[in-house]
């Protein structure tokens, strides 16, 4: 089984995704992690991601659009995988779109990720810049949620809550 996990920063997608894992017995494929894993090595592509996430910059979506096709190429997925943080647009869905059985999008409303945010006391988590992100995030994302609707692959879940009573529910789903 092929799942991408979507949904706004502080939505709960990362704890989520990794119970859903080990509940299926499946990798775990988040983008950021991929990203980190390959500057920490001493290939060129290594050293170009590493300039790019240590200047603060995102990886550009061709970059990360090969990089992700080449990880759910690789033998220990062949049997499927959760996928947290890829596709984020549909610009990205455009160069490389997995194959995916279910896209879960955890719908947490703008006032609950807010403060959820503003909790984790980050200096970068101030209720301005949460908001900014939140706005492109938005922006970026219904696109996103439109074409997998149209595929027949979406299922929203309440993500407010017991967060073991969201996996129950995001497990009936799968």
């Amino acid at each position: 089984m092929k799942i991408l996990l979507i949904g706004p920063q502080g939505s709960g997608k990362s704890t989520q995704a990794t119970l859903l894992a080990e509940h299926l017995g499946l990798p775990k494929i988040t983008i950021g992690d991929l990203f980190r894993q390959i500057a920490d090595s001493d290939s060129e592509e290594g050293k170009r991601i590493k300039q790019i996430l240590d200047c603060g910059q995102l990886v550009d979506d061709q970059t990360t659009a090969e990089l992700v096709k080449k990880r759910v190429s690789e033998e220990d997925v062949k049997n499927g995988f959760i996928l947290d943080g890829y596709p984020r647009t549909i610009e990205q869905v455009n160069i490389f779109e997995p194959d995916l059985d279910k896209v879960i999008y955890l719908n947490v409303p703008r006032e609950e990720v807010v403060q959820r945010l503003l909790q984790r006391g980050r200096a970068d988590d101030t209720a301005l810049l949460i908001n900014k992100r939140l706005d492109l995030y938005y922006q970026q994302t219904q696109p996103l949620l439109d074409h997998y609707k149209q595929q027949g692959t979406l299922v929203e879940v309440d993500g407010v809550g017991d967060i073991q009573r969201i996996q129950d529910e995001i497990r009936k789903q799968v």
